[in-house]
Order: structure tokens, then C-alpha cells, then sequence
């Protein structure tokens, strides 16, 4: 197991996180998971002192790992001052109460991580009810365990408590409160698309690709603008919208929130009407960390939402940034064959991406390198749909 931390360096939270190996998740994959749920809890506040991992074939269904496994876990707890466990993978709401009961201290699961993030960073009023909506329904199913003070005792005349009763007051509650955030985002849902419709028939592009990409940064660049872009997940949440003119073509460049494996399906749905920008879209522009190890599934992790929503066949501009950053591991002899980890730039080229074309762009916006080329491809793609609306006012390309 990984030990990242001893000592309490601050009044951060110190955590451990815990992920399961199996036929779909091997070791490598689940080190790979734990490490971005490492920078989640980092990006929520939390240090991670160490990791834990163990082979099962299917969850445990009361405690989610094995016995064995538990105490081993609760020993390091009681012994390094943990605060906080952090699962990858949700949890029942009977695997969070019994697993809150043998280790004493607060847990939660890579979902519940998520919604605490967006809730920190939400700004604007829209964001914060769409968050709180998302939030509600992850706590609905799991108020039982928010109760056990005061669960029903033996049975009886006159041994009833008051649990029950108070959480199905509680249940009634949230429920209310989960209606009346639904229509309040319908409402909005409704003048937004009233504002899409009013904004003409300019062409319009949408950022979109995995979170800490460089979608925000790379707005900025183009639009010369100022959005809050930082090296945190999540640090963009609202939607912004900015009109550009690359020579003379006007266009609407759109930051959208960034996507992330396991992404929680209740911010899916309450994060409708973003994803409605790239719905309404007439081109993406799908942002990839080309340094990260493993951008090849950020890629499709993304496509599958894009799938999602309806929008994977739009066209689409790769752009592969952070190219200042990229390594490689050069092969060697003991080596058959390459693997992706030993691909340099002209690797990958000839690759899949050969079968982009003129549609695949390596920048880093960083460093505003090939920052003319993306201009350009952009400017190609979308004079063309400009062309097919306006075909009496057409722009040379």
C-alpha cells in the first residue's frame, strides 16, 4: 500500500483513500483511480496519508471490503489520526452506516467528494441550485444512517422512538425540497434557452473535454478574457459564453464544466441545461491533456457523455494541449513491441489521430505555441457552417 503522508502538516483533513480490484478495474487501473481521487480530496482540502486496495470479486454487500481488509484499515486510522475514509466507488447507504460504525471517523464515497467540490465552487445562484438539487438526491436515499440515534428501539407498547417518524418527516421534506428546486430550474432552464434562440444564427463552438484540461485557459487566450482557470478539477462550473471574431467570422466560444470518470448521474441531470450549450452547439472543440498517461481514456470517457447527450456526431476539432508538458518513455530492448507510454509526438501521429486530419491540433495554451493553427482550423470548420447559412455573404478559407 501507497503512504503518502505521515505527519499532520496543517489543519487540513488527513484521509485514506480505498478502491477495490477486479475483473474490470485491474491493479494498475485502480492505482490510476485512486490517484485522481487523490486530487479531488486535495481539491476539496483533504490530505491523503495512503491508499488501500484490495482483490475482490464483487463488493462486500454490508461493509464493501473484506474483514481482514477492515481492520487493517481501522488500525491505521487509530494509529495516524485520520480524519476521513474516501471510497472510489459509491456506496450503499447500509455500507456507509456499518462502515461509519466500525471505523469511528467520517466517510464518504468518490460521489459525495464530487458534489462537496461543486458545492464549494458553485458562484453563481444557477450553479448553486443545480448543485443543490444534485445533492438532495444523493441524500434522500441515505437518511437512515443520518438517524441511528434515534432508530427504533425494541419493540413493544410505549418502546417505540422517535426515528422512524422523524426521518419520514425528513424524507417528505427533502422530497418538497427536490420538487421545488425542479421547477425552479425549469424556469431558468426555459429563459436560458430563450437566450440561446436570441443570440441569431452565429456559429457557435463549445469547449468541452475532461476536467484540468486547460478548456478555461485556453478561453481566455482566444477571448481575451479572464475566467478563473486554475490547476484544481472543477474549477470552472457556470457556463460562459464570449463572442469572438477570428478575421471578421463572428462566433460564440462556450466554457463548459468538465467531465470526469464516474461522473455522479444526479449532476448529470441537474446539470442539464449546461449540457444543453453543447447540445445546441455546431462544433466542439474537445480539449485532451496530451501529457497526462492515461489521456486516451479522458478521450473516451468524454465520448460517452457526448454520447449521452446526442452529441458525439457534431463536428469536432481535437485539440491536444499541454504539449509543452508531454514525456515519453522511450522503449527498451528488452521490449517486443511499443505501447502507448512509449509513443513520442510522431508516434501518435501516425496513429488513430492520422485519421483526423486537418481536424487534430497540437497547442499549449500555456505557452500560446500553435495557438495560429488552432485560429485557423477553427476558422476552416466554421466558415463552413457559416457558408451553409449565409450563402450570399461567404468568407474566403
Amino acid at each position: 500500500m501507497l503512504e503518502l503522508k505521515k505527519k499532520r502538516t496543517s489543519k487540513r483533513e488527513r484521509c485514506v483513500l480505498v478502491a477495490i480490484i477486479n475483473k474490470q478495474q485491474d491493479e494498475e487501473k485502480s492505482l490510476e483511480y485512486l490517484e485522481e481521487l487523490r486530487f479531488l480530496a486535495d481539491t476539496a482540502g483533504a490530505d491523503t496519508v495512503r491508499f488501500f486496495t484490495q482483490k475482490l470479486s464483487h463488493p462486500n454487500s454490508k461493509t464493501f471490503l473484506g474483514t481482514g481488509k477492515m481492520e487493517e484499515i481501522l488500525g491505521f486510522i487509530k494509529a495516524e489520526d485520520i480524519d476521513m475514509l474516501i471510497f472510489d466507488d459509491e456506496l450503499t447507504p447500509s455500507q456507509l452506516k456499518n462502515i461509519e460504525v466500525i471505523m469511528e471517523v467520517k466517510v464518504i464515497d468518490r460521489t459525495n467528494l464530487i458534489l462537496d467540490i461543486f458545492a464549494a465552487r458553485a458562484q453563481t445562484s444557477y450553479a448553486r441550485t443545480q448543485v443543490e438539487l444534485a445533492q438532495y438526491q444523493y441524500l434522500l436515499p441515505r437518511l437512515t444512517r443520518m438517524w441511528t440515534h434515534l432508530e427504533r428501539q425494541k419493540g413493544g407498547i410505549g418502546m417505540r422512538g422517535p426515528g422512524e417518524t422523524q426521518i419520514e418527516t425528513d424524507r417528505r421534506i427533502i422530497q418538497q425540497k427536490i420538487s421545488q428546486l425542479k421547477k425552479k430550474l425549469q424556469k431558468i432552464d426555459a429563459q436560458m434557452s430563450t437566450q440561446r434562440s436570441n443570440r441569431g444564427k452565429l456559429t457557435r463552438v463549445a469547449l468541452v473535454g475532461y476536467t484540468n484540461v486547460g478548456k478555461s485557459t485556453l478561453l481566455n487566450l482566444l477571448c481575451k478574457t479572464d475566467v478563473l482557470a486554475e490547476n484544481k478539477l472543477f474549477a470552472t462550473l457556470d457556463t460562459t459564453v464570449r463572442k469572438i471574431n477570428i478575421d471578421n467570422l463572428p462566433l460564440l466560444l462556450t466554457d463548459t464544466v468538465g467531465f470526469i470518470r464516474k461522473l455522479p448521474t444526479q449532476l448529470v441531470e441537474s446539470f442539464k441545461s449546461t449540457l444543453d450549450e453543447v447540445r445546441e452547439a455546431d462544433v466542439l472543440m474537445h480539449v485532451v491533456d496530451i501529457s497526462h498517461p492515461n489521456f486516451m481514456e479522458h478521450i473516451d470517457s468524454v465520448n460517452g457523455i457526448l454520447q449521452e447527450i446526442e452529441s458525439l456526431d457534431k463536428p469536432t476539432i481535437m485539440v491536444f494541449n499541454k504539449i509543452d508538458a508531454f514525456t515519453y518513455e522511450e522503449a527498451n530492448e528488452c521490449e517486443l513491441e511499443l505501447t502507448s507510454r512509449n509513443y513520442d509526438f510522431d508516434h501518435w501521429k501516425r496513429s488513430w489521430m492520422n485519421q483526423i486530419g486537418e481536424r487534430a491540433v497540437f497547442i499549449s495554451a500555456q505557452d500560446r505555441k500553435n495557438i495560429g493553427e488552432l485560429r485557423r482550423t477553427v476558422y476552416r470548420v466554421a466558415s463552413e457552417i457559416h457558408a451553409s447559412r449565409f450563402p450570399f455573404n461567404t468568407f474566403l478559407y
